[in-house]
């Protein structure tokens, strides 16, 4: 099993920058993909950003390209959503996940573990 907490949301504005963290405990996340989704209010999650295990190659959202940077720190077991340029349409609670297969995969489906959340509001 593991655990994911993420933590580092909060209320910014149009512009700032903020950094999600996503801790894990119960295993260490070499071997998992993670994954960073998103859910607004009345919307569907939506995949943001993801890294693989092996290698640690990132895939992007086109909404995040540019703007959102996905890393891990594997000492600490800890992944990283370094986010700028923060727009109001980036409002949302933001989840964390790992996926056992080590894919780093778009499909939120495709994750075995979730966090809570943290929400990421930005005003206008």
């Amino acid at each position: 099993q593991v655990q994911l907490v993420e933590s580092g949301g909060g209320l910014v504005q149009a512009g700032d920058s903020l950094r999600l963290s996503c801790a894990a405990s119960g295993r260490n996340l070499d071997n998992y993909g993670t994954g960073w989704f998103r859910q607004a209010p009345g919307k569907e999650r939506e995949f943001v950003a993801a890294i693989s295990w092996s290698v640690g190659s990132t895939y992007y959202a086109n909404s995040a390209k540019g703007r959102f940077t996905i890393s891990r720190d594997n000492a600490k077991n800890t992944v990283y959503l370094q986010m700028s340029s923060l727009k109001p349409e980036d409002t949302a609670v933001y989840y964390c996940a790992a996926d056992r297969f080590g894919v780093g995969s778009p499909v939120a489906t495709e994750y075995d573990y979730w966090g809570q959340g943290t929400q990421v509001t930005v005003s206008s």
